[in-house]
């Protein structure tokens, strides 16, 4: 499933393509959304944001209405492309939401989780609600971090689960909470109300940065200036992009201990056994 990181991107390409202009045609591919299709198509696309994993099309009012917002979240199928509003891709997956602009075209494909709703009513979606602290889309500190941690829901759990909880802190996946753990130098048995305060600041400190520098490096959460040098030695990209992610029985970049890989709830999280000590 995509993190955080990619889906700004993803929406990031979408507003290339369509913010700002007009919708002339909006389709859905889902019955239950059809009687939309009319009412969107002819307004203009006023934005394109994400929050956490969700994506948010926001379409002008008319008629002195309120406007609509288009909520949808990619889960594990779904997939945003743009090209050109003339000629319709390739491909086998099935059309679920399209903005056709006189020139340019934004569809979503697979994705089954879509909702039509005013604008106002945006954080009344059950995902949405439910969100914490968003360090790719939000300005955030540490204080907002530090908030969480000494949250009761969240204080005696332990991080490798809940830095998969969107209620913790939004956007975070697989690969950016190996890493993150592993930046911080943090097991991922432990739990926020057993962390000493310089660990608590590392991990704020990770929190905050590394899902902010994937979103603007593609996906790297290795150090960008390694990650560089290995990309000149001719390193493939998947070698050089994580710290610790994928990278079993490879050298930690800090201590040269080979990096291990376990399964937890039917996840798999990568560390190292002497930075991070359990």
């Amino acid at each position: 499933m995509p993190e955080g990181p990619e889906i700004r991107r993803s929406m990031d390409k979408v507003a290339a393509a369509v913010s700002g202009r007009v919708a002339e045609r909006v389709v859905f591919g889902l019955d239950r959304h059809k009687p939309y299709e009319g009412e969107l198509s002819g307004r203009q696309v006023e934005s394109v944001t994400a929050r956490g994993k969700a994506a948010l099309v926001h379409f002008a009012g008319r008629h002195g209405d309120a406007g609509w917002t288009v909520y949808s979240h990619n889960q594990l199928y779904g997939k945003w492309r743009t090209g050109s509003a003339a000629r319709e891709p390739k491909t086998s997956r099935q059309l679920r939401f399209a903005i056709y602009g006189a020139k340019r075209a934004a569809r979503l494909y697979s994705a089954s989780d879509i909702r039509i709703v005013r604008p106002d009513d945006v954080d009344s979606i059950d995902y949405i609600a439910r969100l914490g602290p968003d360090p790719v889309n939000q300005a955030l500190d540490a204080a907002d971090i530090a908030g969480q941690f000494d949250d009761r829901r969240f204080a005696g759990r332990n991080l490798g689960g809940l830095l998969l909880n969107q209620a913790f802190v939004a956007g975070i996946g697989n690969y950016l909470r190996s890493d993150i753990l592993h930046q911080a130098g943090i097991h991922p048995a432990r739990k926020p109300r057993e962390l000493h305060e310089d660990e608590r600041q590392r991990l704020i400190h990770a929190l905050l940065e590394l899902p902010v520098q994937a979103y603007e490096l593609a996906g790297i959460t290795n150090d960008p200036q390694r990650a560089a040098r290995m990309k000149e030695e001719g390193v493939s990209f998947g070698a050089r992009r994580h710290l610790a992610f994928t990278r079993e029985g490879k050298p930690c970049y800090g201590c040269g201990t080979r990096i291990e890989r376990f399964v937890q709830g039917g996840r798999r999280i990568y560390l190292c056994p002497v930075c991070q000590p359990d």
